[in-house]
């Protein structure tokens, strides 16, 4: 966070908090959040800091192309720069080593055979699997959290994670991404980002986002069993590029209820401002840009 607000200061990126004002320091945040969990020792880990200006310079350059389309930079940035690190580096390379990504596809010994709580425990991890946390005490810490200050959020939450879990399910996923929530986070942050957050939330849009953690999961399987077999992760490709399309759909049921990038807050806010919205009414100076 410090490498990224540092450097956004240096390139004059920031504005009032209306234009973005904590969005690049979440990129180096989300950076650093990958690298270590992906970190096969700790002594270069220190070293994955430098990562996070380029993500403040790619926020920087995005921005004003997405802004023609009222698109939001969400986190391309953080996307490119961990595929980039990867390709340059490899799992064996003496410096910087990490753990190289496998496929989903590939089916186990006792493929057949589910634990019930662990695949419901999988359901909550996914939500943790956001904030790269494998562990279900902290993950239903995140879910708390979540759930304080959004309800509509850790409601979509939870059914993006489990939409995800039935996604992997469908297509026989290894098990040990579904127990680890691997197979949910996708889901999660694509049903997170439709059912109230970028559209006011309704019925239209409630099973809109539920459509969306569909779609997500089953793209994060295809690009999880494409880039896997050169060793890269899927990241968050799949939500980042299905939310972003979900929002450039036009139809007259669901674009009533697009919210404008400037103006998007938490979902009950985003709620119960549709009538100002829909009024022409300014920009809220409070509000924050995603």
């Amino acid at each position: 966070m410090v490498t990224s607000t540092k450097t956004g200061h240096s390139i004059s990126l920031y504005a009032p908090p209306s234009n973005g004002l904590l969005l690049p320091p979440y990129q180096g945040v989300v950076v650093m959040e990958e690298q270590v969990s992906s970190c096969s020792g700790p002594a270069q880990c220190w070293l994955f800091s430098l990562l996070a200006p380029p993500c403040t310079f790619l926020y920087s350059g995005l921005s004003p192309v997405l802004d023609r389309w009222d698109l939001p930079v969400a986190v391309f940035p953080f996307n490119i720069v961990i595929v980039l690190y990867l390709l340059v580096t490899r799992p064996d390379n003496p410096y910087f080593p990490h753990y190289p990504s496998l496929p989903v596809g590939a089916l186990q010994a006792n493929a057949t055979e589910l634990n019930a709580a662990q695949l419901l425990q999988g359901i909550f991890l996914g939500v943790g699997q956001i904030f790269a946390c494998d562990s279900l005490g902290p993950s239903l810490l995140i879910l708390g959290a979540t759930l304080l200050y959004s309800p509509l959020q850790a409601l979509h939450a939870v059914l993006g994670s489990a939409a995800g879990t039935l996604a992997g399910l469908s297509v026989a996923v290894r098990h040990g991404s579904l127990y680890s929530g691997l197979s949910g986070f996708n889901g999660a942050l694509g049903c997170m980002s439709v059912g109230g957050l970028f559209f006011t939330f309704s019925w239209r849009s409630h099973l809109f986002a539920i459509a969306t953690a569909f779609l997500c999961s089953y793209v994060d399987i295809a690009f999880i069993n494409l880039l896997g077999t050169i060793g890269l992760p899927a990241c968050s490709w799949a939500a980042t590029l299905v939310v972003t399309l979900m929002l450039l759909l036009t139809g007259r049921g669901l674009a009533a209820y697009r919210i404008p990038i400037g103006q998007v807050r938490s979902p009950e806010h985003n709620l119960s401002s549709r009538s100002q919205w829909k009024a022409g009414n300014t920009l809220d100076p409070d509000s924050t840009v995603v």
